[in-house]
């Protein structure tokens, strides 16, 4: 039982004791009216009509209020204990009850409007309090999807989504593309004076490997000074042609190669050949065991990233996450537009909810009911609702009191 549950027992008791102690008061008044009889007055006959109504008025409701849970003293009188042996119609009618008046699209589309889900939403997600709890439960989802996924699977999904995607596209064509781009922006110019930059680099740091190869293929007859200055001349003068060419947009060698890339682009993207060579080559790659496990690789790495970053509230990605949050509550809580159109999809997802499934959700309280233990149910509603139902037993009383006092007295008048 809960909390909740016990305070109104509580208050139900406190209730019962209200209405019993008045039927045991209107009780002794009658047992003292009978004993001392009619010879302390007239006003005896009217005390004694006025209790002797309070209890039957008292007794008629108690009998009434108990036979709605139970049968009154254990006796199995007809027509008793009506919510345990009506507890499935019960359920039944208020199922249909609930379909019929609340389980309605224009009911929930009126109220739905009433609430502004839309401002409300973007305040509640631009408190940062409130975007550290989406995070948290974002990150928390990550990580136990990226449990619950299985790698094998997640590996062919790949599989089948990514290769399968690149075996079928034309091949040759896409590569074309991509040097068109980067011919467009210059990018292979660039490519082509980091490229010479880098030769330079590796004849400077091979200088002596060279020499010395000068040496082994040079004849015996020529002086090691003849080689060397042969050597350093040759040597400066490749360094100065690199020079020139890193330097120098409009080098014949650049524009040359600027050609070269421009041809073997349109090549690509036009020859059937081309794209057959290609097709062939990239299925090799495709085809190759180190490929195959790449996705298994970036599975593991992006499972472990995940537990990583759901696991430290203060990783960069939850901060950025946090952020966006906050960005999209702003949003939505000052663009009237994008409320309209948020509380838009929400009204359609809930409409479409209604109305689909109305007929199970109302279903639902039916099933509920005809689940309960019909004393415990008939207990579950008396919690509910018996504190008022005392009230009846109260007024009963009374007003049967008042009753046989107005009746005794307009017999005492007529007679």
């Amino acid at each position: 039982m809960s909390p909740a549950d016990a305070e109104r027992r509580r208050a139900l008791v406190r209730m019962k004791g209200a209405a019993g102690g008045l039927l045991l008061l209107a009780t002794a008044i009658w047992l003292t009216c009978v004993l001392a009889g009619s010879g302390h007055g007239a006003w005896v006959g009217y005390v004694k009509a006025t209790a002797e109504a309070s209890m039957i008025g008292a007794l008629a409701d108690w009998f009434a209020v108990t036979a709605l849970f139970r049968h009154p003293l254990g006796l199995p009188i007809p027509h008793t204990a009506i919510l345990p042996r009506k507890k499935n119609q019960l359920g039944a009618s208020l199922g249909v009850f609930v379909q019929a008046n609340f389980l309605s699209t224009d009911v929930v589309s009126t109220k739905l409007a009433t609430l502004h889900l839309g401002h409300r939403v973007g305040e509640w997600l631009a408190a940062p309090a409130n975007a550290r709890r989406v995070g948290d439960a974002v990150g928390a989802a990550a990580g136990g999807l990226s449990e619950v996924l299985r790698d094998d699977d997640v590996q062919a999904g790949f599989e089948q989504v990514l290769l399968s995607r690149l075996r079928t596209a034309p091949k040759a064509a896409f590569f074309g593309r991509l040097i068109d781009i980067a011919a467009e922006g210059g990018h292979d110019q660039r490519l082509l004076v980091e490229g010479v930059h880098a030769l330079r680099r590796f004849l400077n740091e091979n200088k002596a490997v060279l020499r010395d190869r000068l040496s082994q293929e040079s004849p015996r007859w020529v002086p090691d000074r003849v080689d060397d200055v042969i050597f350093g001349r040759a040597f400066t003068a490749l360094l100065k042609f690199l020079d020139e060419v890193a330097a120098d947009r409009e080098h014949p060698l650049r524009r040359d190669a600027a050609a070269r890339v421009r041809t073997l682009g349109a090549a690509l993207r036009q020859d059937p050949e081309m794209e057959l060579r290609v097709g062939k080559a990239v299925e090799q790659v495709l085809d190759s065991v180190a490929v195959r496990s790449l996705a298994a690789t970036m599975w593991n790495t992006a499972k472990r990233n995940a537990i990583s970053m759901s696991a430290d509230p203060d990783s960069e990605l939850r901060h950025r996450l946090e952020e966006s949050i906050m960005s999209l509550g702003r949003r939505l809580r000052d663009d009237p537009a994008m409320q309209a159109k948020v509380e838009g999809w929400i009204d359609d997802a809930v409409r479409y909810v209604v109305h689909t499934y109305r007929a199970d959700l109302a279903d639902l309280v039916t099933g509920t009911v005809a689940r309960w233990d019909a004393d415990d149910a008939s207990r579950r509603i008396e919690l509910q609702v018996g504190r008022d139902l005392q009230f009846i037993r109260i007024n009963g009383t009374v007003v049967g009191g008042l009753a046989g006092l107005l009746i005794y007295t307009i017999a005492q008048l007529v007679g």
